[in-house]
């Protein structure tokens, strides 16, 4: 079961973090920052809230629940960030797709730009990726 928390509707980090707890608890296999169409989406103090809830749960409990922020994430340098953040507090079990999923359509043509940009020294421009 995966549940959304509306992270941007929780207010405080506290909130998150007693969310993201009663979530687990409830059965969440897998935990999302939102539905990544609100004003608020995942931010890295949010995923930083979310990431140590995951940790403590798993300690104390041996269940390992996954994380997905969605929204806000745009660059190939956000989602090192994000990738980053993940293996200092969960660890690199954690960076699998069972485990670590981003919800960043816009993402994609980020990626397709910095690939364009290793291979020919040149950045495309963003209309020539259909999915940006």
């Amino acid at each position: 079961m995966k549940v959304i928390l509306g992270t941007g509707d929780l207010l405080t980090l506290r909130n998150v973090a007693r969310a993201s707890v009663v979530a687990m608890m409830a059965g969440a296999d897998f935990i999302k920052t939102s539905t990544g169409k609100e004003p608020t989406n995942a931010t890295l103090p949010v995923g930083l809230v979310m990431a140590r809830a995951i940790r403590e749960y798993a300690q104390q409990t041996g269940m390992a629940v996954g994380f997905k922020p969605a929204g806000g994430i745009r660059t190939a340098k956000q989602s090192i960030e994000w990738l980053a953040m993940i293996k200092e507090e969960l660890g690199e079990s954690w960076l699998r797709s069972e485990m670590f999923r981003f919800g960043a359509s816009g993402l994609l043509g980020d990626i397709e730009r910095q690939l364009e940009h290793s291979a020919t020294g040149r950045y495309s421009a963003e209309y020539r990726h259909p999915l940006a």
